[in-house]
């Protein structure tokens, strides 16, 4: 084990002085190759009676402080957040052959931040987050479209303020694994480590 910032032990994955360098770095490189969103992430959360509850969601914002997305609040991941803070991410970028695995809690962005990401969404974008009332069933999507006919008329001629049950989630990491693809199964795998998020990060060389 060593410190970040130490010598490339194996010529596999370079260590960075930070792992949001390294990430910064995967990432720019797969907005050059990936056909779809780079930014695309499965986010993990734990439900009610202990299941993992899996989906795909938008990195919208990363910065030391951690990877944030925007959601419905009352959607099935905002109020198993609201139980259970720890969260899961993988970053998959197929044209790479990379992944990123993080493990850390997600805590509520401000509402000065949550407000300045609704207010640069879509108008339609916009609307559809106050007519959806997101995970919960729904008769027919007939009644979807009366929702959104319903706002589409009510913000017609305003800007669409964001609603209340509308916010992001930034995940404060206290672990980041990188994982590479090299021939015959020999992967470099480089995992970052902290106990609290004002410690500094350890690295370790797993096994593949």
């Amino acid at each position: 084990m060593s410190e970040t910032g130490g010598p490339i032990d194996d010529g596999g994955i370079e260590v960075a002085r930070d792992p949001f360098e390294l990430f910064a770095e995967w990432m720019a490189a797969a907005e050059k190759t990936e056909p779809n969103e780079a930014n695309a992430m499965a986010v993990a959360t734990v439900d009610a009676d202990g299941r993992p509850n899996l989906r795909m969601v938008l990195l919208k914002d990363v910065d030391d402080r951690g990877f944030v997305f925007y959601t419905n609040t009352e959607s099935a991941k905002g109020r198993e957040l609201a139980a259970h803070s720890h969260v899961a991410l993988n970053f998959h970028w197929k044209t790479q052959r990379r992944q990123v695995r993080v493990r850390g809690a997600a805590t509520p962005v401000s509402a000065e931040e949550a407000d300045a990401y609704f207010a640069s969404r879509a108008k339609d974008s916009q609307i559809g987050a106050w007519a959806s009332a997101q995970s919960r069933p729904m008769i027919g999507r007939w009644v979807f479209e009366k929702e959104i006919a319903k706002f589409a008329m009510k913000f017609a001629l305003t800007k669409v303020p964001r609603p209340p049950h509308w916010s992001g989630y930034r995940v404060a990491p206290l672990e980041i694994e990188f994982w590479r693809d090299r021939p015959f199964r020999l992967h470099d795998r480089l995992v970052y480590r902290r106990d609290v998020v004002d410690k500094p990060w350890r690295t370790e060389r797993l096994f593949p």
